[in-house]
């Protein structure tokens, strides 16, 4: 039995027409089903061995190496954890965890060293004012570096594990964790991924576990994000999805403007982060980048 954050999102907002919030059990093994067979297929086009998942103990990564194995073997899926902190070691040491459970391949390597040689070369020169914000992106893209490293040397795909809360608020780091070669969980907003995630099986404690992207000591998604999750997605999914204007989604959600507004800012504001970077568009040479003119 579903229960707390994972009732129906029409119970959420009284809705009853349009697709519905993937949290009832025959909607969640659809989609599992679905996540599961383009992971294989995405793999599969590609003539790649598997895929390399950086995994950081939470539910974003678990659930994503969860489904890899599910659709490609454990044989050919790569769990890395990449700790900076003693906060990520105890992280890291929970990924291990997870990846024995998964019988996958886990390597674990201490990126301290590495963001200490950028600060002190790098950052020396450059940016001594850096904030912790610049700080963080740095070790979002360290860790990037890892996983495309092993994608590069091992023939597998980088599996993202950004959801669709994350993507459509900008939270995530451009070439950081916001660069992969497919994102199967990318679909799917965060109340889902828990809903998803505790109908997989992933342990309790990893669903309850508060979101964080471990770029410092303390840090938060929501506390960042200025809401719960649970409210986030509900705006998202009424301004987006639905397209309804800002009063309206606020009036339904029964959030002041002002918070509904800061989510429209984030969406309209981190558009830059999923597309491709502009370019001067001469002729037709920028009409679709996405267009395959040719067959294989």
């Amino acid at each position: 039995m579903l229960s707390g954050d994972d009732t129906t999102f029409e119970r959420y907002l009284g809705e009853t027409e349009g697709p519905t919030f993937l949290t009832t059990g025959e909607g969640l093994d659809a989609v599992r089903a679905e996540i599961v067979e383009f992971t294989r297929r995405t793999v599969v086009d590609a003539n790649a061995d598997g895929v390399v998942v950086a995994m950081s103990g939470g539910i974003d990564s678990t659930l994503t190496a969860t489904l890899a194995v599910e659709a490609l073997g454990s044989d050919r899926v790569l769990g890395l954890g990449l700790p900076a902190s003693k906060t990520d070691s105890v992280h890291a040491r929970e990924a291990r965890t997870i990846a024995d459970g998964l019988g996958i391949e886990f390597h674990e390597m201490q990126l301290r060293p590495l963001l200490e040689a950028f600060e002190e070369t790098v950052g020396a020169e450059i940016g001594e004012d850096a904030d912790r914000v610049a700080t963080g992106n740095v070790l979002a893209r360290l860790r990037m570096l890892c996983a495309y490293y092993a994608a590069n040397t091992r023939s597998l795909l980088v599996a993202g594990t950004s959801n669709r809360s994350e993507l459509l608020l900008g939270y995530n780091t451009k070439y950081g964790d916001g660069a992969a070669d497919l994102f199967p969980i990318g679909d799917l907003y965060k109340t889902e991924v828990r809903s998803l995630a505790s109908r997989v099986g992933v342990p309790r404690r990893i669903v309850s576990k508060p979101p964080t992207g471990g770029l410092w000591s303390g840090q938060t998604d929501e506390t960042e994000l200025g809401a719960e999750y649970r409210t986030l997605d509900r705006l998202l999914r009424l301004l987006v999805d639905r397209e309804y204007d800002i009063e309206a989604a606020a009036e339904r959600v029964d959030v002041p403007v002002e918070t509904a507004e800061d989510v429209a800012t984030m969406y309209l504001d981190a558009a830059h982060k999923r597309t491709l970077p502009p370019m001067p568009g001469i002729g037709e040479r920028n009409a679709d980048r996405s267009r395959q003119p040719f067959y294989r």
